[in-house]
């Protein structure tokens, strides 16, 4: 009888053990899966290059992934400086990619237009290809009948740069390289360029440029042209993205897209962005100057304290009311010019497998006015042996959960 006391007892203790490490066991579970599902948990920062292929020249093409500590992720490929995707959290913490793009370099060698590429060495138009600088008239090449467009034939979306990892204490980057010799594309002057991408733990994406010029002057205008819609690339149209842009005036355009040269105030007219308002809401309207662009396609003019002025401001914010993500846009840049993806005519398919139609995507490009070595009265985009160009602007990604 006592055995069998005492084999009750110890058979007690046994389940008890085996219940608390059980409980111990479940714990441990249930705190490592909230851990891992936790968007805010902190995390290596890290960069990452692969292949991603070779263009028809023969030249390798790298792609470098960023990562922050809050798991923001940003894929930046050698050829033209291209972001091909941003990966950002939505209000549940949800990642998506927000940048359109291509799976493939096929694909950006033969068909981009544009995608999240360095545009340069003038972003923009020029007016029939044409600039007088020094007393000497340049002929660039006519690649947006009758005008230049984004530095001609052979832009520098269409090299492969030469890239640098860099690293600090709290962000990750990548700086891109290229010398363009004197009379590429038949712009005057030996440029030397250096782009810098550097992700930071805040989730901001920051582009620094920096170019001298030897020989000659020359003209420069860069810019980044990332296509974005903040519900996920391929879910659709951006129609219903809410902007706001710090601008009271614009630049109206002719038929072919070129400034007239007047700066009104866009207030009375469907470019008034100073308080947010849907892309949407008026596209469609019948103002001539949606008509002649097919929707949004203009610059617009940055509200500063005076045309010297290059501090950094906010230049646009974006929202998307389904997912809560936010795209503010910080600028050292006097204009802005915001497209709305007119001519995406579902002939593209992206990284998502998903085509590309009207409106599925919007750009807003910060950099000097178009056409402004034709203009006297714009702010100048002359660079002169000695002298230092540099630029700065932000994507600061975020969500109406945690933003005022």
């Amino acid at each position: 009888m006592n055995w069998i006391r005492s084999s009750a007892a110890l058979g007690r203790v046994v389940v008890r053990l085996g219940a608390a490490v059980l409980l111990v066991a479940l714990s441990i579970g249930l705190l490592g899966a909230s851990a891992s599902a936790s968007p805010t948990v902190p995390q290596p920062q890290s960069i990452k290059k692969d292949l991603f292929g070779t263009t028809p020249a023969g030249e390798k093409v790298f792609r470098y992934t960023l990562t922050n500590s809050r798991g923001m992720q940003v894929k930046i490929i050698t050829y033209g400086g291209i972001i091909q995707s941003i990966e950002v959290p939505d209000r549940q913490g949800h990642k998506a990619n927000v940048a359109l793009g291509f799976a493939t370099l096929k694909d950006y060698v033969e068909r981009n237009p544009y995608f999240g590429c360095i545009t340069g060495r003038y972003a923009n138009r020029i007016a029939l290809g044409r600039f007088t600088l020094d007393g000497v008239t340049y002929q660039l090449a006519i690649n947006n009948d009758p005008n230049s467009l984004h530095g001609g034939n052979k832009g520098f979306d269409k090299y492969v740069w030469r890239a640098t990892e860099v690293r600090g204490d709290s962000s990750v980057g990548l700086k891109l390289s290229r010398v363009s010799p004197d009379g590429e594309e038949n712009y005057p002057g030996r440029l030397t360029v250096d782009v810098t991408y550097t992700l930071t733990n805040k989730n901001e994406l920051r582009m620094d440029y920096h170019a001298t010029v030897t020989r000659k002057a020359t003209i420069v205008n860069l810019t980044n042209h990332t296509y974005f819609n903040l519900a996920g690339e391929g879910t659709g149209s951006i129609l219903d993205h809410e902007l706001r842009l710090n601008a009271k005036r614009y630049t109206p355009v002719d038929a072919t897209l070129i400034p007239t040269g007047e700066i009104p105030r866009v207030a009375g007219t469907p470019l008034d962005f100073t308080k947010p308002v849907a892309i949407g809401a008026r596209i469609r309207d019948s103002f001539p100057q949606l008509v002649i662009g097919r929707g949004y396609d203009h610059n617009f003019v940055l509200d500063r304290k005076s045309r010297d002025d290059t501090s950094l401001i906010l230049a646009a914010r974006v929202r998307e009311p389904t997912s809560g993500r936010i795209l503010e846009i910080l600028t050292t840049e006097p204009g802005i010019q915001f497209y709305s993806g007119n001519f995406l005519d579902g002939t593209l398919v992206g990284t998502s497998g998903k085509m590309y139609r009207q409106g599925d995507g919007f750009a807003l490009e910060t950099q000097h006015y178009p056409d402004s070595p034709n203009h006297a009265d714009f702010p100048s985009t002359v660079l002169r042996p000695g002298q230092v160009y540099q630029t700065t602007t932000i994507y600061k990604f975020s969500t109406d959960e945690n933003h005022n």
